[in-house]
């Protein structure tokens, strides 16, 4: 299974903003992929326990993610 195709557009000690960039008639959305895009972030180092994980959805609405322990566990409105 593929991930979302994404970029970091702003990292601070905080938060990670992410855009969604599709084309996601290749690629499926952060949205259908957050357990896999928090995962990855977690495993790679970039992600820490703590930090908010905000994203611009395919709609350029800016979401969080919420995780725990590196494992998706819900969205909330950023």
């Amino acid at each position: 299974m593929r991930t979302a195709n994404f970029d970091i557009i702003e990292r601070t000690d905080k938060t990670i903003t992410l855009m969604d960039l599709g084309p996601w008639d290749k690629y499926p959305t952060v949205t259908n992929s957050a357990e896999e895009v928090i995962e990855f972030l977690f495993r790679v180092g970039v992600l820490k326990e703590g930090q908010r994980l905000l994203y611009y959805d395919s709609e350029n609405e800016l979401t969080e993610l919420l995780h725990k322990d590196g494992k998706f566990v819900g969205f909330a409105p950023a």
